[in-house]
């Protein structure tokens, strides 16, 4: 019987509030839920919900995203080195200074910046359908690929379409097994957060800024080997953003890294949740047994 509960908090980062779910005991090892777009932590509930009992655990939502602040685009610097930045801050005024990264999609180019400048925090890594690795962006970027490098109205055309229900609904379901055991509730809280007045030029400068990760592919890469943190890859491997091969392309530099591989697409809690859930605790009582 799970007897902790999760608690909804904020914390003012610079002067943005930042919003997250905390759940566990403040003894127990750290792990921290970092996810991507179009979602929030919302995302992680039911995982909080399956560590929360040997686990103290943190998701965020970043500034922009879901229940965080979001500042204006014209006088916020919304970019990947941004997020990161105020993640640092955030786990700095929180107090957490060893954990467990757990990070998805954007919480990867966040996550990793800061693993790559504060290695001594890291106890271990668990990635789920995020890159580090130029053969790990899949056919689903392509589309994007003239908005990234070449921004105007004309490109920037599809990627509005992201924002749409059906846009959003698409990163749910592409590659799912069965669409039908994913949830409503997830895609229609991300398209309601998503289409808040001033949402679209916040989303626009981030997706934009995404091409900035692939400069930073060979400083990740570098720490991934000097310090061979423990790591776990969970994938989706249908996702058709990061496909299998992102989660493959990690084995060269984490050759002792568990790859476990879903029938599913970008959203792989959703489908197969417990599973994943299983695979972490497994992976987090040997990590913290050592």
């Amino acid at each position: 019987m799970k007897t902790l509960k999760t608690t909804y908090k904020t914390i003012e980062v610079d002067g943005v509030n930042i919003f997250y779910r905390e759940a566990g005991n403040a003894n127990k090892p750290n792990v921290l839920l970092l996810g991507g777009f179009p979602s929030t932590s919302h995302n992680f509930k039911n995982l909080i919900n399956e560590l929360k009992e040997d686990y103290h655990v943190i998701a965020p939502d970043y500034e922009g995203f879901g229940n965080s602040d979001a500042p204006d685009a014209n006088s916020y610097n919304y970019t990947f080195d941004q997020l990161a930045n105020t993640l640092e801050k955030f786990i700095d005024l929180i107090g957490l200074n060893k954990f467990t990264l757990y990070a998805f999609d954007y919480g990867g180019p966040v996550g990793f910046r800061l693993a790559a400048k504060r290695p001594e925090l890291i106890e271990a890594l668990i990635v789920q359908n995020a890159t580090a690795y130029a053969e790990g962006i899949g056919a689903g970027f392509e589309s994007a690929m003239p908005f990234l490098q070449n921004r105007n109205e004309e490109t920037e055309k599809p990627i509005r379409q992201l924002f749409t229900l059906e846009g959003v609904k698409m990163f749910y379901h592409a590659g799912a097994e069965n669409p039908e055991r994913i949830s409503t509730d997830n895609y229609l809280s991300d398209f309601n957060f998503l289409n808040r007045p001033g949402m679209d030029a916040i989303h626009l400068n981030l997706l934009h800024n995404y091409s900035s990760n692939l400069a930073e592919f060979a400083t990740w890469q570098q720490y991934f080997r000097s310090h061979q943190p423990s790591t776990l890859l969970v994938w989706g491997k249908n996702d058709p953003f990061f496909p299998e091969a992102a989660a493959r392309a990690f084995l060269n530099d984490l050759p002792t890294a568990t790859l476990k591989l879903y029938n599913t697409g970008h959203f792989a809690l959703e489908e197969y949740g417990d599973q994943i859930a299983n695979d972490v605790k497994d992976f987090l009582a040997q990590v913290y047994s050592k």
